[in-house]
């Protein structure tokens, strides 16, 4: 599959945290902007560079620059926006979209019922930005109402990954790479990750 895991004991610490039951609102926010800046250093690794001339304070240096206009993050609503605030650190001048989705506690299915992303979408690579991929419907959906505006490049940053989420994207998607800093166990009856952490959105938002 098309997934990139990040290996690193800074990431095992803070995920740790992370995880914990007693950890604060605050403390929760702070982490997950953390863990997604690492995520989108990663998700860049081969991004493409244009020559450019600089001036240093010594010389002349020839060097090269991302050009950071050909990016948008659309984060998944409402947990995604947890992961905003640490990926726009990275990129500061990337144009924003936004998803909107719940999950009917019934079917386990999303439900989609906002989408706003800028006019010139289809010319920029897309990075979605989702705390958990459980199911992976959400992811799918996503991806799906992106290429139909005519994206061809679409990166998936989540935290959390079930190995169920991930085969189903992987299915109908094999051309969209996932960076997570962890694949967890599998799914429980309620579709939750397991061990995973809970409810993401409940707990960047403080409202459970």
């Amino acid at each position: 599959m098309n997934v990139v895991e990040l290996h690193h004991p800074l990431i095992t610490h803070k995920l740790a945290i992370l995880r914990d039951e007693k950890t604060s609102t605050k403390e929760f926010r702070e982490l997950v902007k953390e863990i997604s800046m690492m995520l989108c250093y990663e998700a860049m690794k081969n991004a493409a560079l244009s020559p450019v001339t600089i001036h240093t304070p010594l010389t002349s240096l020839e060097t090269g620059m991302i050009d950071t206009e050909k990016y948008a993050f659309v984060p998944i609503l409402r947990a995604g926006m947890g992961m905003l605030d640490g990926v726009i650190s990275v990129i500061p001048n990337a144009k924003i979209g936004h998803i909107g989705m719940y999950r009917n506690e019934k079917t386990f299915e999303p439900v989609n019922y906002f989408f706003k992303v800028p006019k010139d979408i289809q010319s920029r690579e897309v990075i979605l930005l989702d705390p958990m991929l459980a199911t992976g419907g959400s992811a799918i959906d996503a991806i799906d109402l992106l290429k139909e505006k005519g994206v061809q490049k679409i990166k998936f940053l989540c935290i959390i990954a079930a190995p169920e989420g991930l085969e189903e994207v992987w299915k109908k998607h094999p051309d969209v790479c996932i960076y997570c800093a962890k694949i967890d166990d599998h799914l429980n009856a309620q579709k939750y990750i397991v061990p995973g952490l809970g409810d993401a959105g409940d707990r960047i938002f403080g409202t459970k």
